[in-house]
């Protein structure tokens, strides 16, 4: 059976799904303009030879990506999903005994969760938890946010934070929440071990309930002209930190 394919937009985006050997390509849709660029910034053009290419205008790559607001660069591809393992399978065979992961409650912003796989990948998380029903897979902002980062990390698609968070304490990872009520900063706890960073949605935060699962409550500091940080930008502090911590 074939596989649903979507359409992901962007320079970066698309490089890196078609240097990712596990990403299926079906179809490549560039403008001439776009070629040129390519050249004159030396990419490995040998890329496109793996797949089906078609030359469009810019008006008729605007028509195919539809009325997404996601600046497409002249490159757009068309894709399948990429072959998961489950968290069950990957924390079974995981044997670092530095491993972080993100869990995401509720955030469903496309161009966060982008930001998020970005940073992820930037500063060596491991993985990132998100809830399957929240999380737009498809979302050609999403890839574009993430700059080619979906194809550099694990993402997890679960049913159930709550259940997930209780399946990881009971295999020794450690559930650190991160809420701007916290009275502890996070800079000031030894990170080695394995860790879930916890993150909630962009307007509620954590859930109280989901709270309830965390063995630490951290805060981000800082000064008291801004009230709190977005969550892409909260991550990306909380992971840059982490990373320097336990190189």
């Amino acid at each position: 059976m074939k596989k649903t394919t979507f359409l992901i937009v962007g320079k970066h985006a698309v490089l890196e799904a078609l240097k990712n050997p596990a990403r299926k390509i079906e179809r490549v849709f560039l403008t001439e303009d776009a070629q040129k660029k390519l050249n004159r910034e030396n990419q490995n053009l040998n890329l496109f030879k793996k797949t089906s290419v078609f030359y469009k205008s810019k008006k008729e790559l605007d028509n195919l990506c539809g009325r997404d607001e996601t600046a497409h660069q002249g490159l757009v591809a068309e894709v399948e999903q990429l072959e998961e393992i489950t968290l069950k399978e990957f924390v079974i065979n995981n044997k670092k005994d530095n491993l972080n992961l993100i869990a995401l409650e509720e955030v469903t912003d496309p161009r966060n969760i982008g930001s998020i796989i970005r940073s992820a990948v930037a500063f060596n998380i491991d993985g990132i938890i998100v809830k399957e029903r929240s999380f737009p897979f498809k979302s050609k902002l999403m890839y574009k946010s993430a700059s080619g980062g979906t194809e550099h990390i694990k993402i997890f698609k679960v049913a159930n934070i709550n259940t997930t968070l209780k399946f990881l304490k009971a295999k020794d990872y450690w559930v650190s929440s991160f809420d701007t009520s916290a009275k502890k900063d996070f800079t000031q706890h030894d990170w080695k071990g394995k860790n879930i960073l916890l993150f909630g949605s962009e307007g509620f935060g954590i859930k109280a309930k989901t709270l309830e699962k965390s063995d630490f409550k951290f805060r981000v500091d800082m000064n008291d002209n801004i009230e709190s940080l977005n969550i892409s930008n909260t991550v990306s502090v909380v992971c840059h930190h982490i990373f320097q911590s336990i190189k």
